[in-house]
């Protein structure tokens, strides 16, 4: 998406209403610092927005494998940027995914892209890390799946309580990870330290 001709339909009509934005602000959308700036936006806010474009469980089944491995496979660290529905101002940070395979295993590269098509979309934290969790639990049918999001919310930071370090955490698990041990397990390995590689 990052050629000019695979921007979707609508782009002109999008760079119209910002440039009408930019008036309402009491700019001058003429000046030459501006001039640009309504269609360098809306290809922004496309780019930024392409998850409503994407399908999350065909990402999963495209790197199917039947694998008879049943212990945690975690992938953590996954560095997301999304746009929080509300003021539509970004939120940022950290998503950690494991899950338990029942029969398949999916590429890992697979789970980054799932937490990609999710946060390219307008959301909420607690929605997104749902939409993780349900995703992969409805395709892969693995014996559990649990989220955890860490995130820094814009909204928080640049108005309202303006409070800069505030980071928001998030959960969602399900199946096997409904037993408090598994969890436990998770959440030791996730605070492990990395090793080195």
């Amino acid at each position: 998406m990052n050629s000019e001709n695979e921007f979707r339909d609508g782009l002109d009509e999008l760079a119209s209403s910002y440039h009408r934005i930019l008036e309402l602000l009491g700019e001058d959308p003429e000046r030459e610092g501006l001039q640009k700036t309504p269609l360098r936006v809306a290809k922004a806010m496309q780019v930024l927005t392409r998850g409503y474009f994407q399908d999350p469980h065909k990402v999963l089944t495209d790197a199917l494998f039947a694998e008879q491995y049943n212990q945690m496979v975690i992938v953590k660290d996954i560095d997301f940027f999304s746009l929080c529905e509300h003021h539509m101002l970004p939120f940022y940070g950290k998503a950690h995914v494991a899950y338990i395979p029942n029969g398949y295993i999916t590429g890992l590269s697979k789970i980054a892209r799932v937490v990609d098509i999710f946060s390219h979309r307008l959301q909420v934290q607690e929605r997104l890390t749902e939409q993780i969790k349900d995703c992969i639990q409805q395709t892969l049918k693995p014996m559990g799946v649990m989220v955890v999001i860490e995130a820094r919310h814009m909204c928080m930071q640049m108005r309202g309580v303006e409070k800069q370090n505030a980071i928001t955490t998030t959960s969602a698990f399900s199946g096997a990870f409904n037993q408090a041990k598994t969890r436990e397990e998770f959440m030791n390995l996730l605070r492990g330290e990395s090793r080195r590689l």
